[in-house]
């Protein structure tokens, strides 16, 4: 990533990682991402606003040099997982005066990640300051937004929030500044969707802090920066909120074709009910399109083969991904089909157990579905959407 002018004496020295398609060894991303650090150069002091994925840490390094940057005091840590903080240690060792500036459980982290002696800190408290000279950093303490120990960076005067992973998207791109709305608040609803979602609650809290903050400004640690930062905190307030759409999450997974004979049937009959569907085979599906369709959805439908005794691995997989997520759903069925028996069903059943959701009668049948059993996927769609009215 190019340096990038923010504000005067304020740039961007992160790096893109344009070809990176797997996060975590777990979530999507094909639109790469980028990790997102920047430079405060104030009148007295100079601060480093995370860092950047190890991989990438020369590039960041060479951003600095290209600035001419000879001295950091401060590099602050606003979370300890290691595509922001991994490059830390490569930092201190250019820049031997500098100090990490963070709490003191993300200290305890980054001590144990990545073996950053303690003499190395400084620990601030919720609504701390720090002053560059200048210009001023207030730390709000944001936890649980993913992890226990994140927080936010404010630069009061510049009315700029540094947010890390709150209201980032895994993208990478040439831009600054968000210039595709509905692009960015796409990919970060998908952010939001992979990430953020469990920890719902806790955002609605720490979204009433953010605001409080009059800000002109919105800095993430992924994606482009928001300028009109309403765009992102709307978004989220309406991602977080109560409020669910007409719309059915069917995810199914066929092996001869018994389950998908049924999940079409019940496809075509809840769109004759008026319901929106949102359709995924689980051998095919991009999981993050699926975690994105889960945030608004009232009801998830999930359908498998019998393996064995047992579900289809993949229903397996994703009841325990929903089940992770924890969407706002308010219903829930399964449906499948097997040869000689099992317990599908109530492994299914156990795999979604954290999910707050009304249960519908399942439907299991033998081999391919008959005339009665397409007799009961009209039922289960009469249920469906006569639940759907009450929303």
């Amino acid at each position: 990533m190019a340096v990038q002018q923010l504000k005067p004496g304020i740039y961007s020295i992160g790096a893109n990682d344009w070809d990176r398609r797997l996060f975590d060894e777990l979530i999507p991303l094909p639109d790469g991402t980028s990790y997102n650090s920047y430079l405060i150069q104030s009148s007295e002091k100079t601060a480093v606003i995370d860092s950047v994925d190890p991989p990438k840490s020369r590039e960041w390094l060479a951003n600095l040099k290209k600035l001419e940057v000879t001295h950091v005091d401060y590099i602050i840590s606003n979370h300890a997982e290691q595509d922001h903080s991994g490059a830390i240690p490569d930092l201190l060792a250019l820049y031997p005066e500098a100090k990490v500036v963070t709490n003191e459980k993300c200290k305890g982290f980054l001590e144990d990640l990545l073996l950053i002696p303690a003499e190395r800190f400084i620990t601030v408290q919720d609504g701390e300051t720090i002053s560059l000279g200048d210009q001023t950093l207030e730390f709000l303490f944001t936890p649980w937004v993913h992890w226990p120990e994140t927080l936010c960076t404010y630069l009061k005067e510049d009315k700029i929030l540094f947010s890390c992973d709150f209201f980032g998207s895994h993208l990478a791109t040439s831009n600054l500044f968000v210039r595709d709305v509905p692009k960015v608040v796409e990919d970060a609803k998908r952010y939001y969707a992979e990430i953020m979602m469990p920890f719902r609650t806790a955002i609605r809290k720490n979204i009433r802090k953010i605001e409080a903050l009059d800000i002109a400004f919105i800095a993430p640690s992924h994606g482009p920066v928001y300028d009109k930062p309403g765009v992102i905190i709307d978004a989220y307030k309406d991602w977080i909120s109560d409020r669910v759409e007409n719309a059915v999450v069917l995810a199914y997974v066929s092996m001869h074709g018994s389950t998908e004979a049924m999940a079409s049937y019940l496809c075509d009959a809840l769109i004759d009910r008026g319901i929106e569907v949102k359709l995924f085979n689980l051998t095919q599906t991009d999981l993050g399109e699926l975690a994105m369709a889960l945030v608004d959805a009232a009801t998830l439908v999930l359908g498998t083969s019998t393996v064995l005794s047992g579900p289809h691995p993949a229903a397996v997989y994703a009841a325990s991904l929903v089940n992770a997520l924890k969407p706002k759903l308010r219903h829930a069925a399964v449906f499948g089909s097997y040869g000689w028996g099992g317990r599908s069903v109530e492994i299914i059943k156990n795999n979604i157990s954290s999910l707050k959701v009304d249960l519908l009668e399942p439907l299991l049948i033998k081999g391919h579905p008959k005339d009665g059993d397409f007799r009961q996927l009209d039922k289960m769609a009469d249920e469906i959407a006569a639940r759907h009215r009450e929303l």
